[in-house]
């Protein structure tokens, strides 16, 4: 991970916001440093029965109970792959009014990217795989773009829950998935409780 932003930019530009880059498909995205905790490798996620698709487990971390998400399951794409390169951002969000630690599968970490008032572009109405109200803007990096993510947005437990929501169109007809989602319901609601006590316990990036 580098911060090179005045490789891109040049070196007289006085930056007013950094962003933490990671690949996703293949494509690079990055959320806002003030959110971001840590970055741990992927090792042990365990999986549990019955929670959203795009929730693919929950980690240890020193003891605490924090859920990872796999963000390409979001935005309609294949479940982030493995790879010996495969790490975890640990970002902190503000949930119900306290802080609420999650993890994001990455398939690798990109750039610590510096970005000058108004280097962040409005992002298209269109050609983007994601929603445009997930987008806080889209940053130059060389001949193309990062797309930087609204990440308190994109992680409320509301839009967490959207994918299974959309997934189940035929839930009136059939009260056992019904009460499913309401499981489902009921465990994010109890991880992000879960994870606001391993808010605490989470060391500063460097």
């Amino acid at each position: 991970m580098t911060s090179n932003a005045s490789e891109h930019y040049g070196s007289t530009r006085r930056v007013s916001e950094e962003y933490l880059t990671f690949f996703i498909a293949g494509e690079e995205y990055g959320v806002t440093l003030r959110r971001v905790r840590e970055v741990i490798r992927y090792e042990t996620v365990t999986r549990v029965p019955g929670v959203p698709a795009l929730i693919r487990g929950v980690t240890n971390l020193r003891g605490a109970v924090v859920p990872v998400i796999d963000l390409a399951v979001k935005f309609r794409l294949p479940e982030i792959p493995i790879t010996s390169r495969a790490c975890i951002v640990l970002v902190e969000l503000e949930v119900a009014g306290a802080s609420a630690l999650m993890g994001l599968i990455t398939e690798e970490v990109g750039q610590v990217l510096g970005l000058a008032e108004g280097e962040l572009l409005p992002p298209p109405s269109f050609g983007t795989p994601i929603r445009s109200e997930y987008i806080a803007g889209m940053a130059p990096v060389g001949k193309k773009f990062a797309v930087m993510l609204d990440i308190e947005r994109l992680l409320s437990p509301s839009e967490l829950l959207d994918v299974t929501r959309s997934d189940s169109d035929a839930v009136e007809a059939a009260p056992s998935v019904s009460a499913n989602v309401a499981e489902e319901d009921a465990w994010e609601t109890n991880a992000v409780e879960a994870s606001a006590s391993a808010a605490g316990t989470s060391a500063e990036l460097p």
